[in-house]
Order: C-alpha cells, then sequence, then structure tokens
C-alpha cells in the first residue's frame, strides 16, 4: 500500500518546501478561475431558455440582462478585491461573515460554500461527462462509471499537490479561453464584413408581447449563474506566493476581465445569429457550427468545452480544503481538516471533497443538471452575506476612502439580495432543499463546536478535577489456555511490580473448568486463578461483572485496575482472519469502562 501510495500521489514533502508548493498568477489563474470561466458555456444559455418561454423575439432583452450580470459580476470584483486586502489569511465570505454579521451568518455563509464546492465537483464532472457521451453515444450507459473515474483521477491529481495539479490543468483552461476568443473573434469580423444576415435577430427595443419584470428578472437570476466561482480566489489567499494579497488581488482582476469578455462576447454572438437553445445542442456548439460549419475548429471548440466542464471541478478542490481549515481552527468541523498530507496539501479535505462528489453523482445517477439552480443560490447567500459584513466594517472602522468602498459593497449586496430572492421566487421546486440542509450544517457545526469547548474544558488542568492518587495496583489476566502467549504476559505483567495478579478462565463446561485449575496449580501456583463458568458461553458478561467487583473494592482503596490481554499476532495478516477475535472484543468492550486500564501484550509468531 505504500508502494502503491507511492506511485499515484508521489514521494512525501518537507514542511520547510511549503513555498515551492505556493502559485504564480498564471497558475493561480487557471486553476481557480476555471470554474467561473467554464459557466460561459451555460450561463447565457441560462437566459435564453427563460426568454424562449416569451417568443424568440424577446431574445434581444438578453442583451441588458447581459450588461445586468457584467454590473454584478464588477461589484463582485471589486468587493472582493477589498476581501482580500481586508482579510488577507482568505476565508472569503465565512470570514467576513463570521467577524462583521456574527457567529451564524458566518456558517451560514461557510456551510453554503462548502455545499457548493462539493456541489460544483458534481455538476462540473457530469456535464463534461454529458458533452463526452453526446460525442460518443456508445458510451451513454456509462456515464456514471465515467464521471466518478473523473472525479477520482481529478483528486489524485490534487493529492499530488497545489503546484503539480495547476501545471498539469494550465494548459487546457487557457486553450479553452484561447478557443473561446477565436471564436468570438472570428464571428465579430464575419459580422462586420457582412458575412452574416442582420435578419436573424430582432432588433433591439422592439416591443415584446408577454414579456414582465418577473420574466426579465428570472432571466437575470438564471444568467447570474455565470458568476459561480468568483468567491473562490478570496478563500484561496494562502495558496499564492509572496506577496499573496497583492498576487490574489491581480488573479482576481485577470479572471473578472476574462469571464466579462468571453460571457458578453457569447451573449452578442447569441442574440446577433438568433441562437434559439434546444435540448439537442448547446449555444455555445450552435454558435460554433454557424462561424465554423462543422470541421476542425468547431471540434476544437466542443473538445476544449467538454474539458473545462470537467476541470471546472478543480476550483471546489483548490478552495474547499482552505475553507475546511478556517472552520476546522474555529473548532465547528474536525480538526483533521487543519492536517497536511505528504505533499503538503490539506489532503483530508481534498479525500472527503472527493468522497461526497462521488455519493452526489451515483445518487443522481450522473444526472446532475436539475442541480444547478440549488448550486447558484449556496453562492449568492455567501456573496449577500459578505457584502453586508463588508458594509458593517466600513461603517464601524471607516478608513480612509471608506464611503467609495461602502457603495461597492451595498451594490454588490442589493443585486446579490435580489438575484437571491428570485431563485427563490422562480426555483423554489428546485431549491427548497436549502432551508432544509442549511440549518442542518448548522446545527451540527454548533454541536461540534460544542463537544471540543467541552473536551478542552474537562482536560484543562485549571479546571478540570484533581486526578486521583494511585496507592497501588490490581492485574487482571484473561487466559484461554497454558501457552507461550500467556506466559510472556504473565511475565510483564509481574514486571508492573503489581500488588496482586489474577489469572481469569472462563470454562463452558465443568470439566473444563477443573482440568485447567490442576493443569493451572502445576504451572504457576504463585498467581491467583479465578475460573468464572459461563454456561451461556459468554466470554464477556461474566469477565466485565468480575472486571466492576474488583474495581468497587480495589477504588476504595485507591488501587488502580489494569486488565492485560495476551494476544498473538500472525506472521501474515491474512491470517487472522483464521482465528477467533476474542482479545480484540475484550479490548474494545472495556475501552469504555470508566478507571479501568487495559493493556495489550503481543506475541509476534516466528512461521
Amino acid at each position: 500500500m505504500a508502494a502503491l501510495k507511492r506511485l499515484l500521489i508521489g514521494r512525501p514533502l518537507k514542511s520547510a518546501e511549503l513555498g515551492e508548493q505556493k502559485l504564480n498568477k498564471k497558475k493561480a489563474l487557471a486553476i481557480l478561475s476555471s470554474d467561473a470561466l467554464s459557466s460561459v458555456a451555460y450561463g447565457p444559455e441560462q437566459i435564453l431558455l427563460v426568454l424562449i418561454t416569451v417568443g424568440a423575439s424577446a431574445f434581444w432583452y438578453s442583451i441588458p440582462i447581459g450588461i445586468g450580470v457584467l454590473i454584478l459580476l464588477s461589484a463582485l470584483i471589486l468587493s472582493y478585491r477589498q476581501i482580500i486586502f481586508a482579510y488577507p489569511h482568505g476565508g472569503g465570505a465565512y470570514v467576513v461573515s463570521k467577524q462583521n454579521l456574527g457567529i451564524y451568518p458566518g456558517l451560514v455563509a461557510g456551510g453554503s460554500l462548502l455545499v457548493d464546492y462539493i456541489l460544483t465537483v458534481a455538476v462540473s464532472v457530469s456535464a463534461g461527462t454529458d458533452a463526452i457521451t453526446s460525442a460518443f453515444p456508445v458510451l451513454h450507459e456509462h456515464t456514471v462509471a465515467i464521471a466518478v473515474t473523473f472525479v477520482i483521477l481529478i483528486t489524485l491529481l490534487n493529492l499530488r499537490g497545489v503546484t503539480e495539479s495547476a501545471s498539469i490543468l494550465a494548459y487546457p483552461v487557457y486553450l479553452f479561453a484561447l478557443a473561446m476568443f477565436i471564436l468570438i473573434g472570428v464571428g465579430l469580423y464575419h459580422i462586420a464584413t457582412g458575412q452574416v444576415s442582420p435578419n436573424l435577430h430582432t432588433p433591439v427595443g422592439t416591443p415584446v408581447a408577454g414579456i414582465s419584470l418577473f420574466l426579465l428578472l428570472k432571466a437575470f437570476a438564471s444568467g447570474s449563474s455565470a458568476l459561480t466561482g468568483v468567491e473562490a480566489i478570496s478563500n484561496a489567499i494562502p495558496n499564492f506566493k509572496d506577496p499573496a494579497p497583492k498576487n490574489a488581488a491581480k488573479t482576481l482582476m485577470a479572471m473578472g476581465i476574462l469571464l466579462a469578455l468571453l460571457f458578453s462576447g457569447i451573449v452578442f454572438m447569441a442574440y446577433y445569429l438568433g441562437i434559439s437553445p434546444n435540448a439537442q445542442e448547446t449555444v455555445v456548439s450552435q454558435i460554433a457550427k454557424e462561424t465554423f460549419g462543422r470541421n476542425f475548429m468547431y471540434f476544437i471548440i466542443q473538445g476544449t468545452t467538454a474539458l473545462i466542464l470537467i476541470l471546472a471541478a478543480n476550483t471546489g478542490y483548490s478552495a474547499f480544503p482552505l475553507l475546511a481549515v478556517n472552520l476546522a481552527k474555529d473548532r465547528f468541523i474536525p480538526r483533521m481538516f487543519t492536517v497536511r498530507g505528504d505533499r503538503l496539501g490539506y489532503s483530508n479535505g481534498i479525500i472527503f471533497l472527493g468522497l461526497l462528489s462521488i455519493v452526489l453523482i451515483i445518487a443522481f445517477h450522473g444526472q446532475t443538471e436539475h442541480l444547478i439552480p440549488l448550486y447558484a443560490v449556496g453562492v449568492f447567500i455567501p456573496f449577500t452575506l459578505s457584502q453586508t459584513g463588508m458594509i458593517v466594517k466600513w461603517v464601524r472602522e471607516k478608513p480612509a476612502g471608506w464611503v467609495t468602498k461602502l457603495i461597492i459593497n451595498a451594490i454588490g449586496a442589493l443585486i446579490s439580495f435580489t438575484v437571491s430572492v428570485m431563485f427563490f421566487v422562480t426555483k423554489f421546486p428546485q431549491i427548497w432543499p436549502v432551508l432544509i440542509f442549511l440549518p442542518l450544517i448548522v446545527y451540527l457545526f454548533h454541536r461540534i463546536k460544542k463537544h471540543y469547548e467541552a473536551v478542552g474544558e474537562q482536560l484543562r488542568l485549571s479546571t478540570c478535577e484533581p486526578a486521583v492518587p494511585i496507592e497501588g495496583n490490581v492485574v487482571i489476566l484473561p487466559v484461554s489456555g497454558i501457552t507461550h502467549v500467556v506466559e510472556h504476559s504473565l511475565n510483564y505483567a509481574q514486571s508492573l511490580s503489581a500488588d496482586q495478579i489474577i489469572a481469569v478462565y472462563i470454562p463452558f463446561e465443568k470439566e473444563e473448568e477443573i482440568r485447567f485449575e490442576e493443569k493451572w496449580k502445576k504451572w504457576r501456583p504463585d498467581v491467583r486463578l479465578v475460573t468464572l463458568p459461563s454456561p451461556y458461553r459468554s466470554i464477556i458478561h461474566p469477565l466485565s461483572k468480575f472486571i466492576d467487583m474488583v474495581h468497587r473494592k480495589a477504588s476504595e482503596s485507591h488501587y488502580q485496575v489494569t486488565v492485560v490481554i495476551p494476544q498473538f499476532i500472525p506472521k501474515r495478516s491474512w491470517q487472522n482472519l483464521l482465528h477467533n477475535q476474542t482479545s480484540l472484543m475484550i479490548r474494545t468492550y472495556l475501552l469504555y469502562r470508566k478507571d479501568v486500564i487495559v493493556t495489550t501484550v503481543p506475541y509476534h509468531l516466528k512461521k
């Protein structure tokens, strides 16, 4: 297993090598913006899917709606840039909400993002798998297996370390961006040179019957799903090379510009070409077909789109472990999430994320597209809380230029809140589970925190009960026969300078009891033997009753009871299956008995 681990993950890294695992801006942009950039493949389509309910003549509304999405993107980018400098140790919406709005808003933001990153992996990989099975229909029945395989591969890649995964994943992300720019550039050239008929679309401003403010807000909320992943960089500041905040801020701005250009380009091209969404072919595919025809470039566009949808999952792997570290440091989730693995990444967070994503994919049979609204609202709740938290921060602290910062965050908070409300109003049948799992997650956080506080209070020398002095030691030694194992354990028990050693034998038959007592008297007459007949063939029950009796008498004189359990260890581990695990059962049972020490004495077989 150790050799397999080395093969899959690589050699362990020293703690001193942590600096070498930090990301430069180019690699960080690739792995932390893959989720946001991948939304270009479905964000504009979500707008058109709402507008098509009125008719193709309403498609011109995608232009003002797209502008609205870009305004929200600008507000979020500027806001998270301020968050990066205000909270340079990462944590994003969780830390901002916790410090400015209180513990519970912080936990709501943190819990939402944890779930959102799990959904990011499941939805992204499933979407990428759908693109592959669409190109090769023969693979459709293996959708779940393919998706799970991709999750395992991405998990292993991230376990190898941030730098190594970034080095591999950077190329497909930049290739996708380049392919999209070529698509948009060639399309705009065709429009500018008159190669595209202006009659394919309805002119902007054309009156449309049946349009309503509610429908436009619904389309805006759906299009805003393109902004998922924007917060990832603010969570992952510790992964950047120094100066980390400056590098993270520059990376965030670059991501915002890239996303704005690609999103606006696809929205405009879809509108101008009169693209209508349908279940058989994506909007991006239709734009590429109209621009290039079904040639080599078309398949490059489709291939890179499928690849970016799968690699969008990597944003979750970059941000989830770091958010989990912040929650674990505050003792709201298990402390194991703060431990770095062999390759200096937070391996427990990476593995946990991968496992839960696989569970989701299997549970939904790889068809997770109806989780997208849940996935989007899980982002806009933390967006709203973080923006509101920054408003409180500026009002309370009033630093230089605070009014401008306040206005930026107020705009972001208002729009994010509007989008969140629209999701609940227009997509309630799909997102109602958030009203159940978020309170449950916050309650779970609360219970874990209470546990850690209780443990700390009981272990602290200043508050815990004074230790009871130990005046002597009584050793109880369960035996099953007269063997080298028992002899070895007896020698160990005598080395403890115990005041009394009691060997305990549990026979199932009367004749067995008599025979063993005679053998014991001949072998070790100096050690007291107690036989506990068990007519119901139970070992645990009579042994535990005897230990309780001895413990009651011993505690009166401040004596400690120690149970020494003999155990032989076979040469090969699989040979354990051939033997009764009586010692394991006794040890497991006694582990939860108060004030009884359990010691296992192993005897290793040589052949």
